[in-house]
């Protein structure tokens, strides 16, 4: 398992993945924030340096100082134990420090952090667990990093590409449905590694029984939706979704782009065809959830999802630089692929499992106070790093969020 390797040996290769996502980007596209929700590359790299040396070096070292005093307050997040932050939305307005300059912070801040894991130690095993947190507090970044970088270039007329075209993994499968009967089941995190607390505790659900469709919805059977003018019947859509409609005037998922009667999409390596095969992507809850009633089902529990999800190989079409979307292609009468296509919505709201508890220090701050007016998600997508999925991973995010990597799983 990843996590079993030395914490310095994890803590050098997730940083150097960082960079390593951030190289194909020039200065000019690392400072720019297209909407609020986006944070410019410059501040993913700076913040996930920031998260290191405020929760570790400053606990490890009480005459620790800054590398500069305003960087606490330029790349906290949300953690108002720490202090104040500067505006979320306004990140994209600050020219300095450069990206050079971030560069610089990064490595000074390594050398830092090396220098204490290599020393080892009690001071080193008594924040192994926060050392780990802010690993994969990164792997969400570098997550972040591609989601974010697709909505800033998706703004330029001249559609550029991130990087080059992956390979496709073939065509979609004919849509089966597994049965599951009711029973009691547990669920949450179970093992003796690294999760995040919203994984815990570990407790029992009664689940009725339900069938749980072998693949992702398709781009092609999307189409179908829109066709039928899914985006003007009210009768499909929640009733703040409707108004979602008619304010922000969807009339497609995020990406789409109606050129003369065909449809396009942006990706990552520019502008191409929409692919019918591809699980349909960067669609909201709402529309997750309206394409479900105009097709008949539903959407999953999370505990439905993460109880099909088991024992299923986390494994299979991961494209982490995020280049396309491929479709299952192994035959089954079970679900061919939980993992790594797409985030896929739940009809479960983000809320703590029973029992739990955030910390009692800033980094209760970490997940427990989301824990309101948003949706889950489950299975990773194509950028997410590898290591980094397991069936109990709890994503969440608004019900009109698109631009994540999204997608649709029907129930029934």
């Amino acid at each position: 398992m990843e996590t079993e390797k030395p914490l310095l040996t994890r803590y050098r290769e997730i940083r150097a993945a960082t960079e390593n996502l951030a190289e194909p980007l020039e200065v000019e596209d690392c400072v720019i924030q297209s909407m609020p929700d986006v944070s410019p590359t410059r501040w993913h790299l700076a913040h996930t340096t920031w998260f290191f040396e405020t929760f570790v070096l400053s606990q490890a070292f009480p005459d620790y100082e800054a590398v500069h005093p305003l960087y606490k307050y330029l790349f906290n997040s949300y953690y108002n134990a720490v202090g104040e932050q500067f505006p979320r939305p306004r990140r994209g307005l600050l020219s300095r420090p450069t990206v050079a300059e971030v560069m610089d912070y990064r490595r000074r801040v390594d050398d830092r952090m090396e220098a204490f894991l290599q020393k080892g130690g009690e001071a080193v095993r008594a924040l192994a667990y926060i050392i780990e947190l802010g690993i994969n507090h990164e792997q969400q970044h570098q997550e972040l990093i591609l989601t974010d970088i697709k909505h800033v270039l998706s703004c330029n007329p001249l559609y550029p590409a991130y990087g080059p075209s992956g390979e496709r993994k073939g065509e979609a499968l004919p849509q089966q449905w597994k049965h599951y009967p009711e029973a009691i089941y547990r669920f949450g995190y179970q093992g003796k590694e690294f999760c995040f607390d919203n994984e815990l505790p570990s407790h029992r659900v009664l689940v009725g029984s339900f069938e749980l469709a072998t693949r992702l919805v398709t781009c092609g059977e999307y189409m179908k939706f829109i066709e039928d003018n899914g985006y003007r019947r009210p009768e499909f859509w929640l009733s703040a979704g409707w108004q979602q409609v008619l304010a922000a005037r969807w009339q497609a998922p995020l990406y789409w782009i109606k050129k003369d009667q065909d449809w396009w999409q942006f990706t990552l390596s520019g502008l191409r065809p929409v692919e019918q095969d591809e699980p349909v992507c960067h669609v909201s809850y709402f529309e997750a959830d309206a394409y479900a009633r105009w097709a008949g089902a539903r959407l999953p529990t999370e505990f439905e999802w993460e109880l099909a999800a088991a024992g299923i190989p986390i494994e299979g079409n991961f494209v982490e630089t995020g280049l396309l979307h491929p479709a299952a292609t192994t035959r089954s009468d079970t679900p061919a692929q939980m993992f790594g296509d797409v985030w896929e919505w739940t009809s479960s709201a983000y809320a703590g499992y029973p029992g739990f508890a955030p910390a009692q220090d800033a980094l209760g701050e970490y997940n427990g106070k989301f824990m309101c007016n948003q949706y889950v998600l489950r299975g990773g997508s194509c950028v997410t790093p590898s290591s980094h999925i397991r069936p109990t991973y709890r994503n969440f995010f608004q019900p009109e969020a698109q631009w994540q990597f999204s997608g649709i799983r029907l129930c029934r």
